[in-house]
């Protein structure tokens, strides 16, 4: 039987997933070669890494009001779009030698990441057979782990033993490569009915969306908050040299892309009781990670089951912000992209002065104080009961 436009092919979502990896390799990739771009660009390495914060500011400040706009346009060309933007990103960073520039062209992408994470989301769901909507979900979320555990290290291993030009040309190619993978196999979506920005909007009144909010918030600060200064525990705290922080790290991020696959089949079975068991796991792992600490033995293994639980946090935090949002699933999946960056920018924040006022020895109790505080708003939000017209069983 011939495929028609509207039928997806197999390798659809896992273009998607290629694309996250891509556009998180972007992102983070800068990390693992500021230093020689802050020298090929002529400023400091402190200035440099506004390039960071400024994606992540831009992302978490602009992410709704650019899927609300790109909400009337066809879902195939911006989810193409974004990603030409992206690899003409990375261009620009292999060639140019201007501050302003380069900076201009880490805004510029950044306005595309909301919009091609909640658009892939929501269409990874739609394309998904019934009943395996969360696994498709987390088949993308697995691009992040992917970019963060293999993306992330592979652009500082070829700016290392080639350049940080080459790195960047990569980068493109992943992005150029995954923008041709949706231009073939990614379906023209029917639409039932083109979406309006008050009825997205709407959304906006509920109650228990706002709890969600929170509980996203808290969540990803929760997960972050450690996550964040990893690097730096392991070598204060636990007395790990830097030779095996890197390798401890890598398999994090291995254990992150595996657990993915866990924690979409229990959003699959038990989608509440997963939502509410996350921050209590990672309230027992934060309390583990106290204990063990110390210690460096059941600490390495102590980081495999962090990386395990930490898979979750995107699945699961966007599986509960979506069941107040399943109306207007892509305007509700731009809200937990922006949130979960607020999150991020906040549990940084308190990691760091934790570090700063206590020491790193202290970040465990730091996290499980968020994850409490995570549990309490999702508990809160379940208080209020079911909404008949939206919450699924």
């Amino acid at each position: 039987m011939p495929r028609t436009a509207a039928t997806p092919s197999a390798l659809a979502i896992p273009v998607l997933a290629l694309g996250v990896f891509g556009i998180i390799t972007t992102e983070m990739g800068v990390v693992g070669v500021l230093p020689a771009l802050a020298e090929r660009l002529h400023t400091t390495p402190a200035t440099a890494g506004t390039l960071i914060s400024a994606f992540a500011l831009t992302v978490a400040a602009t992410g709704p009001v650019g899927v609300l706009l790109a909400s009337r346009w066809r879902r195939k060309t911006v989810l193409a779009t974004a990603l030409a933007v992206f690899a003409a990103a990375n261009a620009v960073y292999a060639l140019a030698d201007s501050f302003p520039l380069v900076l201009a062209w880490r805004i510029l992408p950044a306005l595309f990441h909301p919009v091609f994470f909640a658009l892939a989301l929501t269409a990874a769901t739609r394309l998904a057979a019934p009943g395996k909507a969360a696994r498709a979900a987390t088949t993308v979320f697995a691009g992040v782990s992917a970019g963060f555990a293999f993306g992330v290290p592979l652009t500082s291993f070829l700016a290392d033993r080639l350049s940080p030009p080459a790195a960047f040309w990569c980068a493109a190619g992943v992005n150029l490569l995954a923008c041709f993978g949706v231009l073939a196999f990614f379906p023209d979506l029917p639409e039932t009915q083109k979406p309006t920005y008050g009825g997205q909007l709407g959304i906006l009144r509920r109650s228990r969306l706002w709890l969600a909010i929170a509980a996203v918030t808290l969540v990803f600060a929760a997960m972050f908050s450690g996550y964040g200064y990893i690097a730096e525990y392991l070598e204060t705290t636990t007395g790990l040299s830097a030779r095996l922080t890197g390798p401890a790290l890598m398999a994090f991020g291995i254990v992150m892309t595996a657990g993915n696959t866990v924690f979409g089949r229990l959003l699959e079975r038990a989608p509440a009781r997963t939502i509410t068991a996350y921050p209590l796991l990672y309230l027992a792992l934060y309390l583990l990670l106290d204990a063990v600490g110390p210690h460096p033995l059941p600490m390495l293994a102590a980081v495999l089951l962090w990386g395990a639980v930490h898979s979750g946090g995107l699945a699961v935090a966007q599986s509960h912000l979506a069941r107040d949002a399943t109306d207007a699933p892509e305007f509700g999946n731009s809200l937990f992209i922006s949130f979960s960056n607020l999150g991020i920018t906040l549990g940084t924040a308190l990691g760091g002065a934790v570090v700063t006022t206590a020491g790193p020895r202290h970040l465990p109790l730091a996290g499980a104080a968020l994850a409490t505080a995570a549990l309490a708003a999702v508990l809160l939000r379940r208080r209020l009961g079911p909404d008949p017209r939206l919450d699924r069983p």
